[in-house]
Parts: structure tokens; sequence; C-alpha cells
């Protein structure tokens, strides 16, 4: 009896131990996965030279956003990859494009908004994507963005309008052709335009033409049979402000027409008396802002939240 009691106890110690080494060797095999997972899930910190940056820009048919563009891309140079889109003026197409570069999974996107209420989503998609965003000439009503970078629409809309008065003085007969409904820029340059001339002129129109040289032209057309006797126009960007001009030349009438960029051609025609003055920005210099502010923040150095491209009256 004695015996088998002692082999029991011999052949229980023996599971006992069995048992131990067992659970010992699952738990190293735990803490084996548990490292390799995290290993595996670490990031690569960005530096210099791997950068990808995304550029969706309104409308590559105006001259002013050529100028952006090739400001990034020298601006880049060879620290970052950039991935440029153009939206021809379509807030549908933009969102489409924005999208895209998120799902590409491109590091920081740089939006020139053709709207900036319908690119909001955009934005709002890139912030849960983790992915920054720097806004350029124009805003955006809601999302989060790294930085905002342009001229002083507002101080520039006041510079239109003050030297508008000063040309044909009080209570005179004026236009203004606006840029694309949504614009922050649109907004922002009509704002200061009337904090300058409001209860000093008589704004006997005030309608878009979508930014856009052609509808400039047409607008301008339709609006000189209505008011014969306007004495000056405001147009919101330069391309508007050919077209305006072009239409008061063929109808033979002597009026100021001022317009805001500073693009090649509004300076001649500022220069050939076919324009009177333009609201000159630097969108080459606004480009490298952008692209030099990207790759800053990337870098993990501190960027300022809105950054002013300078402004000149060109007369």
């Amino acid at each position: 009896m004695k015996t088998i009691k002692r082999y029991l106890s011999v052949a229980f110690l023996a599971l006992f131990a069995f048992t131990g080494c067992s659970l010992e060797g699952q738990d190293n095999n735990a803490n084996t996965d548990t490292k390799t997972e995290t290993s595996d899930t670490a990031q690569t910190p960005k530096s210099e030279g791997n950068l990808k940056i995304g550029v969706s820009l309104s409308t590559l048919n105006n001259p002013f956003f050529v100028s952006i563009r090739e400001g990034i891309q020298e601006g880049a140079g060879e620290d970052a990859e950039t991935i440029v889109s153009d939206a021809q003026n379509d807030s549908s197409a933009q969102s489409n494009q924005v999208e895209d570069l998120i799902t590409q999974g491109v590091d920081l996107i740089i939006i020139n908004p053709v709207d900036s209420t319908a690119i909001a989503p955009s934005v709002e998609k890139a912030n849960e994507a983790n992915i920054p965003v720097i806004c350029v000439d124009r805003g955006t009503d809601s999302g989060d963005i790294v930085s905002f970078i342009a001229s002083n629409n507002v101080e520039g809309g006041k510079m239109a309008g003050e030297f508008i008065l000063e040309q044909v003085g009080e209570n005179a007969e004026v236009i203004q052709l606006e840029g694309i409904p949504g614009a922050s820029s649109t907004r922002e340059r009509g704002e200061g335009f009337s904090e300058a001339t409001n209860g000093k002129i008589n704004l006997v129109a005030s309608q878009t033409a979508n930014f856009d040289r052609a509808e400039g032209m047409s607008v301008m057309e339709n609006l000189l049979q209505a008011h014969a006797d306007v004495k000056a126009v405001f147009c919101q960007n330069d391309e508007m402000a050919l077209g305006a001009s072009e239409a008061i030349k063929a109808s033979g009438k002597d009026i100021v027409v001022v317009g805001f960029d500073g693009n090649d051609d509004a300076i001649s025609a500022v220069e050939d008396g076919s324009m009177s003055a333009t609201v000159a920005q630097k969108p080459k210099e606004m480009g490298k802002l952008a692209i030099e502010t990207a790759i800053k923040y990337l870098k993990g150095e501190t960027v300022d939240e809105q950054i002013d491209s300078p402004l000149e009256l060109v007369k």
C-alpha cells in the first residue's frame, strides 16, 4: 500500500513539473509576439528627400495659378515630390482629386480651393486620415489646416476702392465684377472694396463673372448697355478686368478699370492704358511660401497659422 502511494506521489510531482514548463513556454511565446507587433507598426520619421506632397489648384487656365504651381515646384527642389492636379474650376472635380491624394497616402496636401464651402468636407476627410492641409490664396470654411498663405484680400479690396475714389470722385456710378461665388477671395475682396467705398459711390451693379476673362467681357458688355454713365469698374481679378477692358474698348467709352492679381497681361494693360491699375500679388512667391511651410511642418518645425503675401498697387 505504501509502495502504491509512493508511486502516485512521484507521478503527481512529474505531472505538475511538466505543466509548469508548458505554461512558462506559452508566456515566452506571448512576449515574443507582442514585441514583433510593436516593431511592425512603428512609423518611420519623415525626412527631406522622401516627402510626398499633393497639390490641388483651382485652375491652370489662369496665369496666376500657373505661377503658384511654378513657385511650389521650384521651392520643392529635391526635398519633396509634388503631385499637382488641376480642378479646372470644378468643385466636384477638386473634391475627387483631393480624396484621391488622401487614398495615395501623401504626407501633406496644399489646396487652392475652387470654392471655400465646397472644399470643406474634403479637408475634414484629410483631417480624419491624419494628413495635414495647407490652403493657398483661398481658405476653407471648416476643417483644420496647418497654415493659410494668401495676400490680405480685404486690404487689397480697400486699395482698389480708394484708387477708384481718387480717380472718379464721390457719387460716381461704379460697377463691380465678382469672382466665383463661395470663394473666400471673392468675399474678402468685395468686403474691402465696400469698406472703402460704401456711401461714397453709386454702385449700380455687382455681378459675378467667375474670375474668367471671357465672362468678364460678356458681363461687361451687358452692363454697359444698362448703365451708360458708369465711370469705373472694379474687377476682383485681372482675368475679368482684361475681359472688361475689351468690352469697354469696343464701346468707345473712357472708364477706369482696376483689376486684382498683377499678372503679366494686366501689367502690360496698365502700361498701355487699357487698364488703370491692378492690385498686384506675388503668386510665385506665394507658392514658394506654401511648399517651404509644408516641408518645415513635416520636419517637425513650428509654422505660422497665417502667412501674408505682399500686395502692391500697380498704376
